[in-house]
């Protein structure tokens, strides 16, 4: 096997998830953002550059973060034909095994990544509903169409497949998960923000499981949709963790280090609670950022 075909494809659309790539060679800042965050980077990046305006070149990802960290353990990645060489700063994940995974391989310093932000689940569906979803359970239904993140290119079907084992137990998450797949009325995306709001507006499905800020997201768009809440009990709010942290052999170590002061800063954390995220309950930015520099 050649180095180019060990390294990971990203797929051919999503060029949207890679900004300022034309740039990434003279980028003074890498940061692999979870994906799940596309909605709050360009304010979140124009707040930073302002902050540090020397700063001018800043490549960003939002990929699903296990795509992130295939880049990152193989060093690149293939999109379109090219390689993609720059190398992460910072990586963000939904996943703490992504961290351990990582210092296992000598990328990050043990112990050195961080908690920043919560989020939660919630359900996605037509304005009309024309299934008539009223709870997780429903998901189990025969011609009930879901759109459903894959679990082995998105962390947030982890959570989801708990929240279906906390609704309706195993038979429930082997109902959805291997009996409709198989059937075809469970649907795997690969980058699930982008494409269950599509496949709700095109009628191909009637329901997709998705991060409440992405609801948020849908809503400030108008998209022709409605959320149905799992309630504080499925919804996972208290178990979905945003982890950071930065490459120990991380190209730009100084502006890796504004970035992780900044990411627990007020005003960052405006910018995310405007979009739905959760902030850590009692933990200021101040006790946040002490560890964030190692």
């Amino acid at each position: 096997m050649t180095e180019a075909t060990s390294l990971p494809v990203i797929p051919d659309s999503r060029r949207d998830d890679l900004h300022q790539l034309e740039n990434s060679r003279q980028s003074q800042l890498n940061l692999f953002m979870a994906g799940n965050q596309f909605m709050v980077m360009q304010e979140l990046v124009s707040a930073f550059k302002q902050l540090y305006p020397e700063i001018r070149h800043i490549y960003y990802q939002t990929l699903p973060p296990g795509i992130q960290l295939k880049q990152i353990l193989a060093g690149g990645a293939i999109f379109r034909g090219q390689r993609i060489d720059a190398a992460a700063d910072i990586y963000t994940s939904v996943s703490e095994k992504a961290m351990e995974r990582l210092a296992d391989a000598q990328k990050i310093v043990p112990g050195s990544h961080r908690l920043y932000l919560h989020n939660r689940l919630t359900l996605l569906v037509p304005t009309a509903n024309p299934a008539s979803i009223a709870t997780v359970s429903d998901l189990g239904g025969e011609s009930v169409r879901i759109s459903q993140p894959d679990p082995a290119h998105e962390d947030i079907a982890h959570h989801i497949m708990k929240m279906y084992r906390d609704a309706g137990g195993d038979a429930l998450v082997q109902r959805i998960m291997e009996e409709k797949r198989a059937e075809g009325t469970t649907i795997m995306t690969v980058v699930h923000h982008r494409e269950t709001p599509l496949r709700l507006q095109k009628g191909t499905v009637d329901v997709g499981p998705v991060w409440a800020t992405e609801a948020v997201h849908a809503r400030l768009r108008k998209l022709p949709v409605s959320v149905i809440e799992p309630g504080p009990d499925l919804d996972q709010r208290k178990c979905i963790n945003y982890y950071i942290c930065r490459l120990k052999q991380s190209p730009n170590p100084q502006h890796a280090k504004k970035f992780l002061a900044f990411i627990a800063s007020d005003r960052a954390r405006t910018i995310y609670e405007k979009h739905g995220f959760i902030n850590p309950g009692g933990e200021t930015g101040k006790h946040l950022s002490g560890g964030l520099n190692e």
